[in-house]
């Protein structure tokens, strides 16, 4: 299979005719060959998206709505074929992709066509004598970066508020998973989506994503993915003043008082330790669990994990599926190794599943503390530390230990005790008693090396609208 980039509403071959190998995972074999785009490429796609900005940003809101609610539609229509794309092109189990990643494209498209309808604007009287009012308005071409570990899930993320706001896009996905992406396209069209308001560039980041993130006509980037990658985005799109929003890494800890629902605490650290074999962002990595109930936690966890399903995520009853390619497996290894040198234990999985592909068993680490390595660096694979506190100060403390801040989780029946380590925590998001419950009114984004600025809502309605203040006087 040979992918095309989506330029002007026509999918087009490469400038320089030149293609990547899109390995499948779960076999190790190539699956397709992905344009290997460059500074040509992306401009072309800006220069269209340019083109389709001014009758795209005039469009009533009602008429961009309709539109992106049909292409809702029919991604729901195509949901098992998504689902089965994502899983060859990621490597997770089709099961997950199918009530996970596709539904929240779904819910993605649909909330923001929606939201545009609803927008409000405060008017302000000063003393009677002027009237000042506020407009938003669309940008023009948003530069999309998205990874591969959610790859419609998140490009949905971008796409559907920048679209809805009035903005054309150009959006660059991870050139390790291009498959949902290049469907997405062919959706656009059948939707009804003018040419040009929507283009797709695929390609490496370093060189494709890098010439969109320079572009002088590209205002306004929306980068998730590694926090290094991040940092040189930053780099880029400082000096040319462009908007930025960028969701980085995250080293998230999941804190367990004594008096949780232990059952509970238990099977959802499981699915937040290890879906997607651990390559979702908001993964809780470090466990911390008071000390008086560690034993038995660290039990029942161990044994849980035992009993996840390892194999081909075609397989409805398989659990944790492919990691992403041989470069990202020999990096996760990399760290069960070092977690030994640091005198670490690994108290199961951690060994690569003889078949073909990039599989490996989730693994439980104890005997680490918060100044090691492994619990200080994003791994971002099938691997968790658990580690016993004595007091709600240690594990405030431990839990705020890293560079990153993305989510948190608590458990605890204690409402006071929390509300006050929440306030507490070092973190975009924290759940209390639950993982990964989602509500897309709200702000969604890290702190400190987590990255910066936030989207979700109307964080995404004003970061893909620029305001301008009108003051009229009245006398």
């Amino acid at each position: 299979m040979r992918l095309a980039n989506f330029i002007n509403g026509t999918f087009v071959p490469p400038r320089a005719n030149a293609y990547l190998d899109d390995v499948e995972p779960a076999t190790g074999e190539v699956l397709a060959h992905v344009p290997d785009s460059d500074s040509q490429d992306v401009d072309d796609a800006v220069r269209a998206a340019k083109a389709a900005f001014p009758a795209w940003a005039a469009m009533h809101a009602e008429q961009r709505s309709r539109l992106l609610l049909k292409l809702a539609e029919l991604i729901e229509q195509n949901l098992d074929e998504l689902a089965q794309l994502e899983s060859r092109d990621n490597g997770k189990s089709v099961s997950l992709a199918r009530r996970l990643d596709i539904p929240r494209a779904v819910a993605n498209f649909r909330f923001f066509a929606t939201a545009i309808l609803h927008h409000a604007s405060e008017a302000h009287i000063a003393d009677g004598h002027a009237l000042n009012y506020t407009l938003r308005q669309p940008i023009g071409i948003a530069g999309l970066i998205s990874p591969w570990n959610l790859p419609l899930y998140l490009l949905s993320w971008k796409i559907a508020p920048a679209l809805a706001c009035g903005n054309t896009c150009v959006a660059k996905p991870s050139e390790l998973t291009p498959l949902t992406a290049q469907r997405l396209a062919e959706l656009s069209l059948d939707a009804g989506i003018p040419p040009g308001v929507l283009n797709i560039v695929h390609g490496y980041g370093a060189k494709a994503g890098a010439a969109l993130c320079e572009h002088p006509d590209v205002p306004l980037i929306s980068f998730t993915g590694g926090t290094v990658t991040g940092a040189k985005v930053a780099a880029t799109a400082a000096p040319k003043f462009k908007k930025l929003s960028l969701e980085l890494g995250g080293k998230n800890p999941n804190l367990i008082f004594a008096d949780a629902d232990l059952d509970e605490a238990v099977s959802t650290s499981i699915r937040s330790s290890f879906w997607n074999q651990g390559e979702i962002c908001l993964c809780g990595s470090r466990i911390f669990v008071e000390r008086s109930i560690y034993d038995a936690f660290l039990e029942r966890f161990v044994a849980a994990t035992k009993q996840l399903r390892i194999g081909d995520p075609a397989d409805p009853q398989t659990d944790v599926g492919a990691l992403i390619s041989a470069a990202h497996l020999e990096k996760v290894t990399g760290y069960l190794r070092l977690a030994e040198e640091e005198g670490g234990t690994i108290v199961t999985g951690g060994k690569r599943v003889d078949r073909p592909g990039f599989f490996l068993e989730p693994a439980v680490i104890t005997g680490l503390g918060c100044d090691c390595r492994v619990l200080q660096e994003e791994i971002f694979g099938p691997v968790v530390t658990i580690t016993p506190f004595d007091a709600e100060d240690d594990a405030i403390a431990f839990a705020n230990s890293t560079r990153y801040g993305l989510s948190a989780t608590v458990w605890t029946r204690d409402l006071q005790r929390a509300h006050r380590v929440a306030a507490k925590l070092d973190a975009g998001t924290i759940w209390i008693n639950c993982w990964l419950l989602r509500d897309l009114r709200v702000p969604f984004g890290g702190v400190k090396d987590s990255g910066v600025g936030r989207e979700g809502g109307v964080d995404s309605l004003h970061f893909f609208t620029e305001p301008k203040n009108i003051c009229v006087k009245l006398s």
